[in-house]
């Protein structure tokens, strides 16, 4: 393998992760083909990757959670490490991301780790603690000297051993809670603590957790704390005929040569990747915006919900809806992208009132429920950023929703028959130049384009951006007989109210 030590920069594995991810996307691939029939798990793993959010697996056993995670693995290009380093230092790091015995080489050797190489998992259980998660003392260091507090008188296990990679919890649940804080700052600081040594130490993984739902026999709980830094994903039984198709791919076979199996086909080669690549370029509207802030908020609200989304409900939603829009290699971020967006990151987020969720029901059931109860609070998000809107305008708002309808259900070209529908070309205008634009949202070209004069905008983005404006018109402005029509055929995303 040619490898360009010079050209070589570090990267996260979260940027290795989303950047081979949308590579593959982009180029009609798809990024996780062994993983066939749960196509709405795939989507929202798919999503969690590009937002660079840590997935938690939901399923009852068998289920295929431990292999959706391992195929993320393999996505993984090999990286250099230095020689012989337990924990996959690497030789560029800074020292004080290097473990202590690294520290102290000046001119290492290098070795690689491939993508396979780059998963481990560690299985949960109840007698998973500290020693399995994070390591135990050395005591052939202590017989030579070292003082028993010194870091290089510890040997790390499973985390540290899964550094630079993929790390599966798999059954989070099972292992006792006061064992799972110890994540807590892997996953908010990216860093261990081994307060007996007095060390902090960085860590770099994509952190991927697995569990049965609650009702299953060994199953403690997640501290809410924890469980607001993953994103709750549910993973159903794939139905009939992809079961079938997997009965006979992974039947019991006989290979040729089974000590080379599953390392024949050849991997991807190292990345070369600078940051500026990785970043988003794509734009959520200041409308859209408004729509998952609201969403979010009203989580607090909601007579149906007994919990709602903290500050990081928002944040994810934000995100989600960013990658959403990704995935379907958009530039402008639109309500259905909004949707999908705000139900993974409010799911594990928000508790449902008790009474709405059955005693025996499966976990895809109560996350599909707590999906609708988020849906219908983001109908009542966009009917006020809706109103907000028109509150604004002084037209005819008759005159302007038989133009909207128009223009929606005409499937012209946008930009060109904005020209003949004078009020929604200014209804238009103003949402661009009325509402709170957050840069952060907007980047690289598309912030210079949507944020100034519209003149000169790539036609393809501005079409998406004006198309964004007219679906949350149409959510406000037209009778429901004309947007049900609408919904169905699929011209615009209508949030769907819960049945009373």
């Amino acid at each position: 393998m040619e490898f360009d030590y010079e050209r070589y920069q570090p990267l996260p594995v979260r940027y290795e992760l989303r950047h081979v991810m949308l590579r593959k996307m982009r180029d009609g691939e798809d990024p996780l083909p062994d993983i066939q029939g749960r196509e709405e798990t795939k989507r929202d793993l798919i999503r969690s990757v590009l937002s660079c959010s840590h997935p938690y697996l939901v399923s009852r056993e068998g289920t295929g959670k431990t292999r959706l995670a391992e195929s993320l693995a393999r996505l993984l290009p090999p990286v250099p490490k230095i020689k012989g380093c337990p924990y996959n230092c690497d030789p560029k790091w800074p020292g004080e991301w290097k473990c202590p015995s690294c520290r102290e080489i000046e001119d290492p050797e290098i070795e690689f780790i491939s993508g396979r190489q780059r998963y481990s998992r560690i299985q949960g259980n109840e007698y998973t603690n500290e020693a399995k998660i994070l390591g135990v003392k050395d005591i052939q260091a202590i017989v030579r000297g070292e003082s028993p507090t010194d870091p290089r008188a510890f040997i790390g296990t499973g985390v540290l051993r899964g550094n630079r990679g993929v790390l599966v919890v798999d059954e989070l649940p099972a292992i006792p809670t006061k064992v799972q804080v110890l994540f807590h700052p892997m996953l908010q600081e990216d860093k261990i603590i081994l307060e007996e040594y007095a060390w902090e130490r960085p860590i770099d993984l994509f952190f991927v957790a697995t569990g049965n739902p609650s009702g299953f026999a060994h199953v403690n709980r997640i501290p809410e704390p924890l469980l607001d830094r993953l994103e709750l994903i549910p993973m159903s039984l794939p139905d009939e005929a992809v079961e079938r198709e997997i009965m006979h791919m992974e039947r019991f076979r006989v290979y040729d040569d089974f000590f080379t199996e599953g390392e024949k086909a050849e991997g991807p080669g190292p990345l070369y990747v600078k940051p500026s690549a990785l970043r988003r370029r794509v734009a959520a509207p200041w409308w859209i915006a408004e729509v998952i802030a609201k969403t979010s908020r009203y989580t607090r609200e909601c007579p149906n919900i007994d919990r709602g989304a903290s500050i990081r409900g928002s944040i994810k939603g934000l995100d989600h809806t960013l990658s959403s829009t990704e995935m379907r290699k958009g530039s402008v971020s639109n309500l259905t992208d909004a949707a999908m967006g705000l139900k993974l990151a409010l799911r594990g987020r928000t508790r449902l009132r008790a009474d709405l969720v059955g005693f025996d029901e499966q976990p895809d059931a109560v996350m599909k429920r707590n999906d609708e109860v988020v849906e219908d609070i983001m109908s009542h998000a966009v009917g006020e950023v809706g109103a907000a809107v028109l509150a604004g305008l002084e037209v005819d708002q008759r005159a302007l929703s038989g133009e909207v309808d128009e223009l929606i259900t005409s499937g012209a070209n946008l930009t060109e028959s904005l020209g003949s529908h004078q009020l929604a070309s200014e209804a238009l205008d103003w949402m661009h130049e009325a509402g709170p634009i957050d840069p952060e949202p907007f980047v690289d070209s598309l912030k210079d384009q949507l944020k100034g004069s519209l003149e000169g905008v790539d036609p393809t983005v501005l079409g998406e951006y004006r198309l964004s404006a007219l679906e949350l018109l149409a959510n406000v402005l037209l009778p429901a007989k004309a947007l049900g029509y609408l919904s169905e055929q699929g011209r615009v995303f209508v949030p769907r109210r819960m049945e009373a």
